[in-house]
């Protein structure tokens, strides 16, 4: 199970990078929700995975370490979800605002010229 999901953080972060160096700005957008999706995903792995597990004791449970995920991880995960979406919607909207300024969603602002 943690092959697999260190596997799954190693493609989100290098699929992130390669979007983040491409020259449109969606594609820079994208990146960026990647690179944020692999630290939550990875934020949320330092909880260590507890299948069946409650998140917290009650008080009147003697608290075992063993048993009980870690419910900082998840908070931490929630806020940056929260987070992550509201920043999404401003890059969204100054991404608009740039295209209709400039007339191209490219991030130097100017088209790549093809030789042929």
């Amino acid at each position: 199970m943690e092959l697999i999901l260190a596997t799954s953080i190693g493609i989100l972060f290098a699929s992130g990078i390669w979007l983040i160096l491409r020259p449109r700005s969606f594609q820079v957008i994208i990146g960026l929700l990647l690179l944020s999706y692999a630290v939550n995903l990875f934020l949320f792995i330092t909880g260590k995975i507890q299948v069946n597990r409650p998140a917290f004791a009650s008080e009147a449970v003697s608290f075992i370490e063993g048993l009980y995920a870690d419910p900082l991880p998840q908070a931490l995960v929630l806020t940056a979800i929260v987070i992550g979406f509201a920043t999404s919607a401003l890059y969204l909207v100054v991404l608009l605002g740039s295209r209709g300024l400039t007339g191209t969603d490219h991030v130097d602002g100017k088209e790549q010229e093809h030789d042929e």
